[in-house]
């Protein structure tokens, strides 16, 4: 039986991956040493955000849901098995997200495990050390819907198409890639902004 606090946190499908974050390259994910099937994952991840009172939880991932909310059981493989969880913290939005994993349930594995250690600072040291700690997991502003936008150049409210991205997307990659001069993080920036506009557009790979 699912806990109260696990009832209280909403699955979205698909994934929204938090736009400040850069992707791990499909050819270069990688297999854990994690156990434990999804369900019991996800029951831990809850009860570790529950003792560090989070609120308004999400868990978004591209894992199909049930009518009741609960992820179908047998989906193992997936194109893109990142998980990003999203919660308030004491009044501040909090995103923790991994995709290092080939598999959805690592992922969900690592976020829970990353939380159980930072929450050890609280014991182990102060609470205020481990609000530092969390102060790299802060979601980025109101505006991150738009923060394509903004790496793509393209005005708020301006008409998007997939021409639209995928020219501006050309037009940075000679400049943003790391061959051209660009840096690793600029061209993930880059990447992950047109995956977030494609996916917004509603295109699926």
């Amino acid at each position: 039986m699912a806990s109260a606090f696990m009832n209280k946190a909403i699955e979205s499908y698909p994934l929204y991956w938090p736009e400040d974050r850069p992707r791990t390259p499909a050819g270069h994910r990688v297999r854990s040493q994690f156990s434990g099937s999804f369900d019991q994952i996800r029951r831990q991840l809850c009860d570790e955000l529950d003792r560090l009172r989070a609120a308004s939880v999400i868990i978004s991932s591209n894992i199909p849901l049930r009518a009741d909310g609960m992820p179908r059981a047998g989906v193992h493989r997936l194109d893109d098995p990142g998980i990003a969880v999203y919660f308030m913290l004491k009044k501040q939005e909090m995103c923790f997200a991994c995709d290092k994993y080939a598999l959805a349930w690592e992922n969900m594995r690592a976020i829970q495990k990353t939380i159980e250690a930072i929450r050890g600072i609280e014991r182990w040291g102060s609470s205020d050390m481990m609000q530092r700690a969390f102060r790299g997991f802060k979601a980025i502003p109101e505006k991150a819907g738009e923060y394509w936008r903004e790496v793509l150049e393209i005005p708020p409210g301006a008409k998007a198409t997939v021409d639209h991205v995928e020219k501006a997307f050309r037009s940075f990659a000679h400049i943003y890639h790391p061959d051209k001069g660009g840096t690793m993080e600029e061209w993930q920036r880059l990447v992950t902004a047109r995956e977030n506009a494609l996916r917004d557009l509603g295109v699926t790979r």
